[in-house]
């Protein structure tokens, strides 16, 4: 298997990245509703292409990791944060998800972050065990945070060091 590429985020890459987000949504990591027509742009004000990472397969969007600033604090700005992840359902157990996880550790540290954080489901145990298996640990848990699909929900703060560069 050939390595995937990855790239930034375009402009045109909206509605395919939005087409992804849909199809895999998931009560397993999803903490908003299903979204429903008609849907929102996937790129906003807050949500901006620079903010993104594309995995490509074929030449097409296969997957995003969105990697932003948890906080506009100049005291906070040399942590990153990754606030999604998602893979084309077609396009899973190509290592797509790993890549985007690693070429985001590896933009954090082009940005000037020593550190990288996430918050993940506590019954999310595929998202996990990626993590732990590239070296994010377990900093916080937050239980019964959230209310989903008739059950509450621990909310799992999970961070790591980086390379200085």
């Amino acid at each position: 298997m050939t390595a995937p590429h990855i790239r930034p985020a375009r402009p045109e890459d909206g509605d395919a990245l939005a087409r992804i987000d849909r199809d895999t949504w998931s009560p397993l990591h999803a903490v908003v509703p299903k979204p429903q027509p008609p849907y929102d742009p996937f790129f906003d004000s807050g949500h901006r292409p620079e903010d993104f990472l594309v995995a490509e397969d074929g030449g097409r969007p296969a997957g995003y990791i969105r990697l932003v600033p948890p906080t506009r604090l100049a005291c906070n700005q040399h942590v990153r944060q990754i606030q999604g992840l998602a893979v084309a359902d077609w396009a899973r157990g190509r290592g797509l998800a790993r890549a985007l996880l690693r070429a985001a550790c590896d933009e954090a540290v082009r940005q000037g972050a020593t550190r990288i954080t996430l918050r993940v489901l506590g019954h999310n145990k595929p998202a996990r065990t990626l993590y732990a298996s590239e070296g994010f640990v377990v900093e916080g848990v937050l239980p019964g945070e959230f209310y989903l699909d008739g059950r509450y929900v621990d909310d799992v703060f999970m961070g790591r060091s980086l390379p200085r560069p």
